[in-house]
């Protein structure tokens, strides 16, 4: 593809040999001749005078470099719709594989593909363009939107409400049972049955072997556009807002509440029965045992104001210089008074 066409498809603005050939994108370190690359980072901008690339996406106000630029109002972004490019999406045949099991009750969509040994259950709809790629369970009663994709081994347990353009990638559990257990007289535990469902709204994706429970009673929801990492637990009956994101091995306890366009980074851990207000930030590891307010960004365990956290763990790395400055004062505090005595 010429490097014009691409700025054309981009809305880029093109400083260089329009008819350079583009083969393909790659990151600034690897790319080699013919590739598209991109910086956003300033940590990178050093590998500028070593890129083999031929091309780089880079921000409007950024100063000259040395080959041809596509410059953008969002290098990063247009780095992903130029991926996209050279590696479109996958078209899956519409059919039932031979080896899947569809109840007969079933409402299967338009254009739907279920693959091998899936299996759909009683009084499930599907919407159109589904695709079940393999070993994929949609248990009794769920109801699926168009456009679903759902990865080999991705499970989706009954009565669960998925809105449209849906992505669970491998091994995504959706209303798996809420870890929920009363303790009786004899100090056994009884499980209690968990009667609630999960609801997945539109344009969610959830990664590789994470959990949304289903709630005891009621339900827990994950809102529009909200993104799940890989080996993320959210427990029963949470309630996580629009276009957050959830990154890797993040848990959430029952019922938290987590509002709209938060980041929880990698590793946060939030107490049950707490809210996170809309636009926090939290960053990676933080422990949260009580609400966090809307846009603050909070740090450490327990997670404080990230600035306070900061503060702090500048003072935790000195203490050992500062219980050595403690005792030397302490000896002279002692040799004084001796002296006054």
């Amino acid at each position: 593809m010429k490097l014009a066409e691409i700025a054309r498809k981009l809305g880029c603005e093109l400083d260089g040999d329009a008819g350079i050939e583009i083969t393909g994108v790659a990151g600034i370190e690897e790319a080699q001749a013919g590739e598209l690359t991109f910086l956003v980072n300033r940590k990178y901008s050093p590998a500028l005078d070593t890129t083999r690339a031929s091309a780089i996406l880079i921000a409007r106000d950024a100063g000259p470099v040395r080959i041809a630029a596509l410059r953008s109002d969002n290098p990063y972004l247009d780095f992903a719709r130029a991926i996209e490019l050279f590696h479109p999406t996958l078209v899956y045949a519409v059919g039932i594989h031979g080896t899947a099991v569809v109840a007969k009750s079933a409402k299967i969509g338009a254009g739907a593909h279920i693959g091998p040994y899936c299996f759909v259950d009683e009084d499930v709809e599907l919407g159109r363009n589904v695709v079940l790629h393999s070993f994929v369970s949609i248990y009794r009663g769920a109801r699926i939107g168009d456009d679903f994709f759902a990865h080999s081994h991705a499970c989706v347990r009954e009565d669960c409400r998925i809105g449209n353009r849906v992505l669970l990638q491998n091994g995504v559990v959706v209303g798996s049972d809420g870890f929920g257990f009363a303790r009786q007289s004899d100090g056994r535990w009884r499980k209690m049955r968990q009667a609630g469902a999960t609801v997945i709204a539109d344009d969610v994706e959830i990664q590789a072997n994470s959990a949304v429970d289903r709630a005891t009673v009621g339900e827990t929801r994950i809102g529009r556009g909200t993104k799940i990492d890989n080996l993320v637990q959210v427990g029963h009956a949470c309630s996580v807002g629009e276009d957050t994101l959830l990154c890797g091995q993040v848990g959430l306890a029952g019922t938290t509440r987590v509002g709209n366009r938060c980041i929880l980074a990698g590793q946060v851990g939030a107490a049950g029965h707490l809210t996170i207000g809309d636009g926090a930030t939290l960053t990676a590891q933080s422990g949260v045992p009580a609400d966090v307010p809307a846009g603050a960004v909070y740090s450490g365990y327990p997670a404080v104001d990230n600035l306070a956290w900061r503060k702090s763990v500048a003072v935790f790395n000195r203490l050992p210089e500062l219980q050595k400055e403690l005792r030397e004062l302490r000896k002279e505090v002692g040799r004084l008074r001796d002296l006054k005595d």
